[in-house]
């Protein structure tokens, strides 16, 4: 696993079993939090999609987690960005 944190923009490759075929789903979106330690860690990515905030909750030693791509790494002050949750537009950007 690559390292990133909150704040970071990333790709998370999911694989998706849909009766007997298995495919990768790609969900792409912001770091807002990172919970837990050691196997139970978590981390949660939220986008927006059609006008919608959409947050998914993956673990990170998670078989169905393929792999995390770090697109961008952001600058943020804080270890949990719910913040952005209320934020639209540019102003939901993370530097």
């Amino acid at each position: 696993m690559p390292e990133f944190a909150v704040g970071d923009a990333v790709k998370v490759h999911v694989r998706i079993q849909e009766g007997n075929n298995v495919r990768t789903q790609i969900f792409s979106g912001t770091v807002i939090a990172r919970d837990g330690h050691g196997a139970t860690e978590t981390f949660t990515v939220r986008r927006i999609s059609y006008g919608e905030g959409v947050e998914k909750v993956f673990p990170i030693h998670a078989p169905a987690v393929e792999k995390i791509e770090v697109e961008r790494q952001g600058s943020v002050r804080r270890a949990k960005l719910y913040y952005a949750r209320a934020l639209k537009g540019k102003k939901a950007k993370i530097t």
